[in-house]
């Protein structure tokens, strides 16, 4: 997704500071040592500019197929833990981007065009057996790819943008919010003077509060959803938006590895709504003016893949940043993950999509353990993907969902023991609850410890928020109570937090268990009776 205004925006900048310079060979006020935004006046400086200049899009499309998927390759991703759905959504072009909302349903877009389908699990909780259902469509003149998108502590969904809009290159400023208890979209208008959103990037804050970026340049804003109205913030950002993914920590922040402005990082102070430096990247990580996902890890790391061979770690607790280790290679090609997947698996590892140069196929995945990156068995199709055209999902079993913008649908079900990561913890829920009613639950670590899903400035899933689960005792089956009104957003809190819960109407009565999920992690059961 190279963006040509964010180079001139770049260009700009820099013209503009030689004019204000007395020194025509100065740096850019702010850029930190060793960082790429180009020199002012220099001719190494007008070279590096220059050679921004050469940029491509991710590509609209998965490659094209050049392996034919037999029955021998099915069986082996099987017996690998990779199982498809098996009910199929009438896709008119294929599974896009999954987001997991709050009533344990999984939404997923038809890429490239206004419809979404819901995965609902059956009634065992299973989501392989689960069933596809056609929700509403956004409107008629939106069908963003690549764009922004959160769940909000209401439970409602909100998409910001796209770097394309019917599969053709835009970076639309149109947007929308999804009402799941209406099943409606409403049109949602972006900041003002936003003339474009595009592939930006966006996080939801600690106080329930969602940041978005304007991909092309560097701004950002803060939505009042009471009146759907913005509020711009982020001055001091280095470099422009463009490419970049956001992670949440624990202190409520947020960082970024600069693209545009290798290797320098940043953080974005939720108190102040400004940027400062987090230093520079051991190594650069950028290929073609891409980068891999940032996955804060249960040890308060975050790792970040690069789309070269490099990663990097950001030690959150010390403020530093080290190298990690070089992604393999695999059948004599160098692997990477220029804009990838990746979710936080429960036992503490984490799972990533690569493949070799910019969006070239094969795929494969990989799992990093904290210190080194293991190949594993992939699933069915990914010998004709990419890493950019996978998507991970963490769902509330432990399990992930894998979507290629195929008809094909995959749960990795293999991994999903809880290992290194403190469970929810509920203090407090009514023990006699009525069908169709709503109450309060509170307890610790309901958001968890991580955002879990990540990706970039092109996919957003983030699943820090609490899910409410109900098993009743005689039967089994499995129902989810959506969860809204959550008191706080932040990850790895002990502070003592509260959602409130809608019971089903159609929830099975008598004794049942209750628990609460975040990022597939389950909290103790707690007996309740449903009347």
């Amino acid at each position: 997704m190279r963006h040509l205004r964010a180079i001139l925006a770049l260009s700009i900048s820099a013209t503009f500071a030689a004019g204000c310079s007395a020194n025509n060979g100065s740096a850019i006020a702010n850029a930190p040592e060793g960082s790429s935004v180009p020199s002012v006046g220099s001719n190494a400086g007008m070279a590096k500019a220059a050679r921004l200049f050469h940029f491509r899009h991710t590509p609209a499309y998965p490659p094209k197929p050049r392996h034919r998927i037999t029955s021998a390759d099915r069986a082996r991703a099987l017996a690998a833990g990779w199982t498809p759905v098996s009910s199929k959504a009438a896709w008119t072009n294929g599974a896009g981007t999954e987001i997991l909302m709050t009533d344990g349903t999984v939404l997923v877009q038809d890429y490239c065009t206004p419809n979404w389908f819901s995965l609902t699990p059956d009634k065992t909780g299973s989501y392989v057996n689960g069933k596809w259902t056609k929700v509403a469509p956004m409107s008629s003149s939106y069908g963003p790819l690549y764009f922004a998108s959160a769940v909000l502590p209401d439970g409602k969904l909100i998409v910001n943008g796209g770097e394309y809009n019917f599969c053709n290159q835009d970076e639309t400023n149109l947007g929308a919010i999804y009402d799941p208890v209406a099943n409606t979209w409403t049109p949602v208008t972006g900041p003002s003077g936003w003339s474009e959103i595009g592939d930006a990037s966006s996080v939801v804050l600690p106080d329930g509060t969602y940041m978005l970026g304007n991909c092309c340049m560097s701004d950002q804003a803060l939505l009042d959803e009471s009146n759907m109205t913005w509020t711009q913030v982020g001055n001091g950002k280095h470099d422009t938006n463009s490419e970049e993914g956001w992670t949440l920590l624990r202190d409520g922040n947020v960082l970024t590895a600069d693209v545009f402005g290798e290797p320098n990082s940043e953080i974005y102070n939720r108190h102040t709504q400004t940027w400062s430096s987090a230093g520079n990247l051991p190594n650069n990580l950028t290929q073609g003016f891409e980068i891999g996902p940032q996955t804060m890890m249960p040890n308060n790391k975050v790792w970040v893949a690069g789309a070269n061979q490099y990663t990097a770690v950001f030690d959150a607790n010390t403020k530093t940043w080290y190298s990690g280790p070089n992604f393999p290679i695999i059948n004599g090609q160098q692997e990477d993950a220029a804009d990838a997947p990746s979710t936080l698996l429960t036992n503490g590892r984490v799972m990533l999509a690569v493949s070799p140069g910019l969006y070239s196929p094969p795929a494969a995945i990989v799992l990093y353990n904290g210190t080194t990156i293991k190949q594993i068995p992939a699933f069915p199709n990914a010998p004709n993907d990419s890493s950019y055209n996978v998507r991970l999902l963490m769902l509330p079993t432990g399990e992930v969902l894998e979507a290629d913008g195929s008809s094909d649908v995959e749960v990795y079900t293999r991994g999903h023991h809880v290992k290194g990561i403190i469970p929810p913890q509920i203090a407090s829920v009514p023990t006699t609850i009525t069908h169709g009613n709503t109450y309060k639950i509170s307890g610790r670590y309901f958001s968890g410890f991580s955002q879990t899903n990540f990706y970039g400035d092109d996919v957003q899933q983030a699943t820090n928020f609490p899910l409410v689960q109900i098993t009743n005792n005689g039967t089994g089956h499995v129902f989810y109570a959506r969860t809204h009104n959550h008191s706080f957003m932040g990850i790895a809190s002990h502070r003592r937090v509260s959602t409130m819960f809608d019971v089903p109407s159609g929830i099975e009565t008598g004794a049942s268990t209750l628990r609460v999920i975040a990022n597939g992690v389950p909290s103790a059961g707690v007996s309740v009776t449903i009347n």
